[in-house]
């Protein structure tokens, strides 16, 4: 089992910042990539950035130069910086890792989400 705590969202007003922390427990042997999701209502749930062990990153067009993700491999931990939101970026928040156990492959594991409302 994986299981994945986030932590940091909330309510911010347009231009504000928020920090959004997931950190991954179990008794998984190794984690690659881990990031997170985003889901408004009524749309479908797509990748807002990605980190690998090794630290390269990918950002979704909409977020580079505003967010920025971050890892701390000792700890398990993911996060996401997240600064000059929009009301555009008002969704529920996933973290995911991509974890392994011995003598398996990789699988993709979810926390439950952190909501984040962009708004004056």
């Amino acid at each position: 089992q994986v299981q994945l705590v986030e932590s940091g969202g909330g309510l911010v007003q347009p231009g504000g910042s928020l920090r959004l922390s997931c950190a991954a427990s179990g008794s998984f042997s190794s984690i690659n990539a881990m990031g997170w999701h985003r889901q408004a209502p009524g749309k479908q749930r797509d990748l807002v950035a990605s980190i690998t062990s090794g630290g390269s990153t990918n950002y979704v067009e909409s977020v580079k130069g505003r967010f920025t993700i971050s890892r701390d491999n000792a700890k398990n931990t993911v996060y996401l910086q997240m600064n000059s939101l929009k009301p555009e970026d008002t969704a529920v928040y996933y973290c995911y890792a991509r974890a392994k156990f011995l003598y398996s492959v990789y699988d993709d594991y979810w926390g439950q989400g952190t909501q984040v409302t962009v708004s004056s």
